[in-house]
């Protein structure tokens, strides 16, 4: 099945303009002009408004979206540009992966510069031949954005390397970062030209493009899109020194699955998330996901592997075996280590050489015995850096080979010239042990084909003199910074920075027991062997299309400008509250009740200033003063801080620690709650939590009558939800036979007595107006997190019994889109205070004359 979008393509690329009756679209020369291509706050597009029309048509098309295509061009003799597959991208060999009826289309940039007047013919058969729609960026664009924003910027930090001064990854450049906006928007508009939003799949791969997910989801609510990031994330402590951290943590938000090689590559990014913006993050079946305005992000962790049919078909070529017997030749009487690595400063190449000298030092018998041979390929950046790295390299191994060489045998063999894949496959193959010295790297693959080639093949093991029969073996070497290494559990994991433990790590290599390198081989070619690139693929895969499940059922639109476009997706039964509805609904009513939580509903989260305002106090004034109003603030705070906060509102009910103590008015005694009278498990439970207050910075202890709070709300955010959860645990465990409830909730831990909630208040004003036959034709019901969920569902609970009248207006109302009870939801506490001041205002027409008994119960 091709889509309809993409047959138009098609079509156009072959010169057929008549499949369909509807207008065609150009295929465009998108970049051909210089500077900023696009604004960000294009918003002609009607899908960034709502997408609410789910589609029928089988999802069987992948479009696949990098920084460059897999694809090798060459100029011929006639100058014409031919193509063909560059069977080394991993973008191609992700493929195995796929489904058999699993349609790929590639989008990226071609190596080599393609001259405007030959774009649209090279477009047209790179779509006709490879299903590869290429994205043309000027190479001024192109240098800021590549060599620039990413290489001078992004690459740097995600490696740890701070700017601290310009030689160092260079000071952040307003216009890079316009640059790399651009050439992202360049991208999305190539997406477009070839997706079917409610069909297609679309996976965005690498830091390069980490703000593409915004572009899409903001032509597109209901895109299905997946973001793979090949790199490390850095902890939020070098992560938050980027200026535009805010953007890209949004930008990669707007997909529905993220992945990373790592937990910690993944731990890193939650905690930015947290530290941030503010969200966390839950577990459930072991699946990690993150609440973004509706929508769950889902996190993915799965390191890539391998192409091993590829390495197989390589191993079997006759170049391979020629090659083989050359170094078996070259090497006959020396064990070979082996350093393949990118000459860039994070590699470590520097650190491995000086390893390698001190094994020389201390172990003079392995003189004339052991040689390592370091295979530098060309860096991918360019600057100041690559140089040094090149020149300190070159100095070493003079060094070492003026010290340790003699005649026939040189102890630091350097390749520095680019070799054919077979010949390092001859390299991989001859080695003793792998070394990857890398101190930071996203994955690094060396180690996986190191283990493949070592189990080899019957041919090379005849070229080998080997027993065809014989268990095969290796040893590895790996640095605990790259990101393979957690998953090569049979490797000497070294901190590349302790050189004496680099040395030992190689001795140990070369002396090791055979039976020992064949058992670390064995569980290492079983891991990579099983885990290759097409599983990686496919497990992606499967979780893409599980996070996107949802997208059908749910309501979803567009707000925001710019880079802070975010969707929202809610339930088709989940509304936002409209004012102009419950003010109509308020007016025509008679007999009424407003219940209002006051953390977070009345006040700001987090806000300093905790007490009401003069607005507040304003606004519940005119609601409890109505005499058809019943109107309760129901808090978790204590009976004293209420009466003092709200001494002038004399009708306004309050309802103090989630409802143990209820005031009906300023004219009445407070009321306790019958269920509970003993306090006696304070006494166990206060030390306990002071414990914790003294061992955790920003966190303070809140004692009520009635209950214990534990607040976090300024501690470290990870460090205080931590604490939390220890203490939580820390607390049952000692409260067992006490009847109480340890619950949390926005920043704290509570300790309260067993069936105290903030539902009593509403089943008591229920039951006392059924009692009195009177009952409520509108009731309101607002509030902002857990505690108030029972609230909702009570009420929500009594719609159809006989406590409403039959012709009730119910309106439960929770803060902010999430999971709740309630049916509808208002964004924030200045739209709560909006709502609340409306009803105030709206109905003030009753004379003195007309005026009825206030309802108390």
């Amino acid at each position: 099945m091709v889509s309809r979008s993409y047959s138009n393509l098609l079509d156009l690329a072959s010169g057929n303009f008549h499949s369909f009756s509807r207008e065609k679209k150009r295929f465009p020369r998108v970049a051909t002009v210089t500077g900023v291509l696009s604004e960000l706050d294009d918003d002609t597009n009607s899908n960034s408004v709502c997408s609410d029309a789910p589609s029928s048509v089988a999802q069987d098309r992948i479009i696949i979206v990098g920084n460059q295509l897999p694809i090798k061009s060459h100029r011929t003799s006639s100058g014409k540009l031919t193509f063909t597959w560059d069977n080394d991208s991993l973008l191609l060999q992700l493929k195995d992966g796929m489904r058999e009826d699993m349609e790929v289309v590639y989008i990226g940039c071609l190596k080599d510069q393609v001259d405007p007047s030959e774009q649209d013919d090279v477009a047209q058969r790179l779509l006709e031949n490879f299903k590869c729609v290429p994205a043309y960026i000027p190479p001024e664009i192109f240098t800021k954005y590549y060599h620039g924003f990413c290489k001078q910027h992004l690459w740097p930090l995600f490696h740890y390397m701070l700017p601290l001064n310009p030689d160092l990854g260079g000071r952040f450049d307003r216009s890079l970062w316009q640059a790399y906006l651009s050439v992202n928007k360049i991208f999305a508009d190539k997406v477009m030209e070839v997706i079917s939003p409610d069909d297609d799949f679309v996976w965005v791969h690498d830091y390069h493009l980490m703000v593409l997910p915004t572009f899409l989801r903001k032509r597109f609510n209901r895109v299905k899109l997946g973001f793979f990031l090949h790199s490390p994330f850095p902890s939020s402590e070098i992560y938050r020194t980027l200026p535009v951290r805010n953007e890209l943590l949004r930008a990669l938000l707007n997909a529905d699955l993220i992945g990373f090689h790592t937990f910690d590559y993944a731990r890193h990014f939650l905690s930015c998330c947290s530290r941030m913006l503010g969200l966390s993050y839950q577990s459930k079946r072991g699946t990690i996901g993150l609440e973004y305005y509706g929508r769950t992000v889902s996190i993915k962790i799965l390191p890539v592997g391998i192409h091993t049919s590829q390495l197989q078909s390589i191993l079997n070529l006759p170049e391979t075996q020629t090659k083989v017997a050359d170094l078996r030749d070259q090497f006959s009487d020396q064990k070979v280590l082996l350093g393949v690595d990118d000459m860039d400063i994070f590699k470590g190449i520097s650190l491995k050489l000086l390893a390698m000298e001190q094994l020389l030092q201390q172990h003079p018998e392995k003189r004339g015995r052991v040689v390592l041979v370091q295979i530098a390929n060309p860096a991918r950046g360019r600057g100041k850096d690559v140089q040094e790295v090149r020149s300190e390299t070159l100095a070493t191994v003079k060094r070492i080979n003026d010290a340790f060489g003699r005649p026939g045998y040189q102890p630091v063999v350097l390749i520095d010239e680019p070799l054919q894949f077979y010949e390092r496959i001859a390299y991989y193959v001859v080695a003793e042990c792998c070394l990857v010295t890398a101190v930071r790297d996203g994955m690094n693959l060396i180690p996986y084909e190191y283990i493949i080639c070592r189990q080899a093949n019957p041919k090379l093991n005849e070229t080998l003199g080997l027993d065809p029969s014989a268990a095969k073996k290796s040893m590895l070497v790996v640095s605990e910074f790259i990101g393979c290494s957690p998953s090569l559990s049979g490797a000497i994991r070294v901190n590349p920075w302790n050189i004496d433990a680099v040395t030992e790590a190689m001795d140990y290599a070369l002396i090791v027991s055979e039976a020992e390198k064949q058992m670390r081989h064995e569980k290492h070619h079983k891991y990579v062997s099983t885990h290759d690139v097409a599983y990686w693929s496919r497990s992606f895969i499967q979780d893409l299309e599980r996070a996107c499940a949802e997208h059908v059922r749910k309501r979803c639109w567009g707000i925001g400008f710019g880079l802070g476009f975010r969707v929202v997706a809610l339930d088709p039964s989940f509304k936002k509250l409209s004012i102009e509805h419950i003010v109509s609904a308020y007016k025509r009513t008679k007999k009424r009740a407003v219940l209002v939580d006051y953390d977070g509903t009345m006040v700001q989260p987090g806000s300093i200033r905790t007490t009401p305002s003069i607005q507040t106090i304003e606004t519940l004034n005119k609601l409890s003063s109505d005499p058809k109003n019943i109107v309760y603030l129901i808090s978790g705070k204590d009976r004293k801080t209420l009466t003092e906060w709200f001494s002038s509102c004399g009708d306004l009910g309050l309802a103090a620690e989630h409802g143990y103590f209820i005031r009906p008015n300023d004219g009445t005694e407070w009321e306790t709650s019958s269920l509970v009278s003993a306090f006696e498990w304070k006494q166990i439970a206060e030390p306990v939590m002071r414990l914790y207050t003294e061992t955790t910075d920003g966190s303070t202890i809140e004692t009520k009558e009635t209950a214990l709070v534990w607040n976090y709300q300024f501690a470290d955010p990870d460090f205080g939800s931590c604490q939390a959860k220890e203490l939580m645990e820390h607390l049952e465990s000692v409260l067992t036979n006490d009847p109480v409830s340890v619950k949390t909730g926005q920043q704290l831990v509570e300790v309260k007595p067993q069936g105290v909630n903030k539902g009593l208040v509403a089943e008591r004003l229920l039951t006392t107006m059924q009692e009195q036959g009177k009952l409520l034709d509108f009731i309101l019901c607002v509030g902002d997190d857990r505690s108030d969920e029972d609230m909702f569902e009570v009420i929500m609970g009594a719609k159809d019994g006989p406590a409403l009248s039959p012709v009730a207006e119910i309106f439960a109302c929770t803060v902010g889109q999430k999971p709740s009870k309630a049916k509808y939801y208002l964004d924030d506490t200045a739209e709560i205070i909006r709502m609340l001041e409306g009803l105030a205002t709206s109905d003030q027409t009753a004379s003195t004359a007309e005026v009825p008994t206030k309802d108390i119960f």
